[in-house]
């Protein structure tokens, strides 16, 4: 065995180099201000990669301490990468320059190391991928020192987030993150190779575009070279897409970084990346079958998991009338079902009133026995749905022959009673859960409602992938107070052609050949068939009220287009971070994101957004408040 760091030591990394010494030993690794490391060698393998297989290799390794022990003799350090840990043994029997350097080291040191693998035998690491083998250090350098970090760089580290955020560049060296954005890389490549071999070109649009109202709020660009002008920071490149169409290259895609300047909550982000899809000479069928086999290929390639084609697809009115909600979570087997008509002659004030008045009556039957539903827990639904703007949430007990156990059992009719019971499919032991209200609201409070006691009751199984297609919604949305109309999705998408006729006298009953990619109860992806006919399109703009005036003005260039022989064309936008977190399962929508913002859109690391100075905001001919700081 080799004691020394002279010309043995050098016969033997002769071996291991195939004739090429490093013509340094450890001690001038440790000094050397150029790497005499990298100069002579490159790293063979991972920390996550070396296995039992690999025992007797003589290996290269490079990465960061991520723990020291000293057992009094050897020192054992696990070294980290982004694929994995492997532990590292620096025995002074083996090599004493080695052992002296690893007697320096410290947690998160980036460090290069030489050796060779060696069996743990009875020693097995179970919780380590590496765990059946460690590498016996032969010469090691200290790349770079460091100091103690602010918290520890691990998984189970209970750390304030926005220490987290401040520090993103340590936190993005905990295994999870790496793990996740790994995935995310994977996510991405798979779907170039999926579109590019279908045909799919990948053509960049512009950031900064024409200012257009409507929608998402913009982000605004000052241009200095045309004073008092600005371009807004593209929300979508929904036109641009549209265009490539018009100018015949029929399968766009581009995974495209967008902007939306709204408020913030969990799962947004100012700046997000959609996978952004536009093909011509396609209906609905022919376009979710292309991202049927998007989906199929990513599950598959990324998560090892084959998926059962074609997908499920559901109605718009069957998902309300069922879930409440347009993208229901088909994890959890609860289901609504509508008792307007027989609550609105049940005898009962409070239903009659509101069915009156143009409500509805919404039911959630929660099968037996009742004892798992208890009376705290139903007690407690009111304040839950408070926050869906309903005022009162009521409930009953099915009892023997139907009777139910309720504060307002005595006000109902039996034989309204009776047909609720049979609507609701309701049997003895069972609970039945009421919400009366506006359309909108009853749907969206039971919605709500359905899912929290879902999960109370454990009936969310969470370890299943429940796709569905949610097909023919609404084209406009109307506000009920002051009749205001607007497009659901963009003013672009087309009516079905059975609906046409009743653009002009009832927009509020045209369905849209639109269709949205649920899953889990997330909406990841969601798009329609475009309209290409310019009457047509006139037609849906006067049923917008946008007038001839605001259409050139804002849709010009789109309209301009729309001359010179559109085809028909249809696309789709994949949210890429919401596909991420869920396919990585992380909690938040930023554990997918190397650098996300705050929910006050602020970047904790780099302190930004910032004041600019006096002169930046004269060249381009801005004024600030006097009351907000410049620099």
């Amino acid at each position: 065995m080799d004691k020394g760091i002279g010309s043995d030591r050098n016969y033997w990394e002769k071996q291991m180099w195939g004739g090429i010494a490093p013509g340094a030993d450890a001690v001038r690794y440790r000094a050397s201000p150029m790497s005499a490391f990298l100069s002579s060698h490159t790293r063979t393998h991972s920390s996550g990669a070396l296995r039992a297989s690999d025992t007797g290799k003589h290996v290269v390794l490079t990465g960061w301490v991520q723990s020291y022990r000293d057992h009094g003799g050897c020192v054992f350090i696990d070294l980290r990468d982004r694929e994995g840990v492997t532990q590292l043994v620096f025995d002074p029997e083996f090599d004493k320059a080695a052992h002296e350097i690893a007697g320096s080291l410290r947690n998160e040191w980036c460090v290069g190391v030489t050796g060779e693998v060696r069996a743990r035998g009875s020693k097995v690491n179970e919780k380590m991928s590496t765990g059946d083998v460690e590498v016996w250090v032969k010469g090691i350098e200290v790349f770079s020192k460091a100091e103690t970090p602010p918290f520890a760089i691990a998984d189970d580290v209970d750390t304030n987030d926005t220490l987290r955020l401040k520090y993103r560049y340590l936190d993005l060296r905990r295994p999870k993150l790496q793990k996740n954005l790994i995935m995310r890389s994977k996510i991405a490549m798979t779907t170039r190779d999926y579109l590019s071999s279908n045909g799919f070109l990948e053509i960049e649009t512009p950031f900064m575009v024409k200012y257009t109202p409507g929608g998402a709020r913009n982000f605004l660009v000052p241009s200095r070279l045309n004073p008092g002008s600005f371009y807004a920071l593209a929300e979508s490149p929904q036109i641009f897409k549209q265009l490539l169409m018009v100018a015949g290259y029929e399968r766009y895609f581009q995974i495209v970084r967008c902007f939306r300047d709204e408020d913030l909550r969990n799962e947004r982000q100012p700046e997000f990346t959609q996978i952004d899809i536009e093909m011509s000479f396609v209906n609905e069928a022919i376009l979710q079958s292309m991202m049927e086999g998007l989906i199929s290929t990513l599950w598959r390639d990324v998560l090892g998991i084959e998926l059962t084609l074609p997908l499920r697809r559901m109605t718009y009115a069957e998902a309300m009338d069922k879930y409440g909600v347009d993208k229901p979570d088909l994890r959890c087997d609860l289901t609504l079902c509508d008792v307007t008509a027989p609550s609105g002659k049940s005898g009962f004030k409070i239903f009659e009133g509101v069915v009156a008045s143009g409500g509805i009556v919404k039911c959630l039957r929660v099968p037996g026995p009742a004892e798992k539903l208890s009376r705290s827990m139903l007690d407690g639904l009111t304040d839950f749905a408070k926050s869906f703007g309903v005022k009162g949430v009521a409930f009953a007990r099915v009892q023997e022959g139907g009777v139910w156990q309720a504060p307002f059992a005595k006000s109902f009719s039996d034989e309204a009673r009776n047909e609720v019971n049979r609507i609701a499919g309701a049997v003895p032991g069972d609970t039945l859960i009421f919400v009366a209200e506006k359309y909108k609201v009853a749907n969206t409070a039971m919605g709500g409602i359905r899912l929290h006691i879902g999960e109370k009751l454990g009936l969310i199984r969470k370890n299943e992938w429940q796709f569905m297609w949610l097909v023919d919604p609404p084209l406009f949305e109307v506000d009920e107070a002051t009749k205001d109309i607007a497009a659901a999705h963009h003013p672009f998408t087309s009516p079905r052609t059975e609906d046409e006729h009743l653009l002009e006298t009832e927009p509020e009953k045209v369905l849209a050949r639109a269709y949205d990619l649920v899953l889990n109860g997330v909406e990841v992806g969601g798009g329609s068939i475009r309209i290409h006919k310019s009457e047509l399109q006139a037609r849906a703009f006067k049923a917008l009220r946008i007038s001839e005036e605001d259409q050139r003005a804002k849709f010009g260039f789109l309209l301009d287009a729309f001359k010179y022989g559109p085809p028909p064309h249809g696309g789709i936008a994949f949210g890429l971070d919401r596909l991420s977190m869920l396919m990585t399962g992380a909690e938040f929508m930023r554990d997918v994101i190397a650098f996300p913002k705050t929910q006050k859109g602020s970047d904790l690391m780099t302190e930004c957004p910032t004041p600019v100075s006096k002169k930046q905001l004269e060249e381009l001919f801005i004024q600030v408040r006097p009351d907000l700081p410049v620099k």
